[in-house]
């Protein structure tokens, strides 16, 4: 898969969901006709899968999204390796010392993200500048305003999805995170959740009354 043309295609569904060729097209630049033979290739590989979703009279949508393959696509590759040493780290250190690797991450974490935040800016600079740190890790992040007062931080990938599934701590990590860098400038809530069965994972962050 080597063509550029599906990577941008897979980039696209992954961002946005169960999309018609259409709408692939729009996002990319391309015609429909164009979207659909990538698409066509993409499913051949098993990568991509469609529903028709009939609406009212007329032909079916054929809505095309991510199949299980195709989300692997995008995750780390030494995924399995995490996962084993979270279970190392369980059977030799116990809950206790996994808790405290845990404990030690966060805080190197955090040092960096303030480092690169620095202590200026308003809300909606830091809630930018956070957002360009996530997508820097690999989350694929974007944010969106809803107001001038809250804003929702979107991430369209996990790269640590796996182990996150090993351990439910490094989600609760993130959020707090977020939290921690904002401080008492904003309160941040996740309302999407993908080890929860949501596409992405989203924050609501709302900053605090002055």
């Amino acid at each position: 898969m080597a063509d550029f043309g599906p990577t941008r295609v897979l980039e696209v569904l992954k961002a946005e969901g169960a999309l018609t060729a259409a709408h692939i097209g729009h996002h990319l630049d391309m015609t429909a006709v164009g979207a659909r033979q990538h698409l066509n290739r993409l499913a051949a590989a098993g990568l991509v899968t469609f529903e028709d979703r009939r609406r009212g009279v007329g032909r079916p949508q054929r809505l095309w999204s991510l199949s299980d393959q195709g989300h692997a696509h995008f995750d780390d590759r030494h995924r399995d390796l995490a996962s084993e040493l979270l279970t190392a780290i369980i059977a030799s250190q116990g809950d206790d010392g996994l808790a405290r690797i845990l404990t030690a991450r966060e805080e190197q974490q955090a040092a960096r993200y303030r480092a690169a935040l620095g202590d200026g800016g308003t809300l909606a600079e830091r809630v930018q500048r956070l957002t360009d740190l996530r997508r820097i890790d690999g989350y694929m992040a974007e944010c969106q305003m809803e107001t001038d007062k809250v804003w929702r931080l979107i991430e369209n990938h996990c790269p640590i999805a796996h182990a996150a599934k090993a351990c439910s701590g490094l989600c609760h990590a993130e959020l707090k995170l977020f939290q921690d860098v904002l401080g008492n400038l904003a309160e941040v809530t996740r309302i999407e959740h993908m080890l929860g069965g949501d596409r992405c994972c989203a924050y609501r962050i709302a900053a605090t009354e002055s």
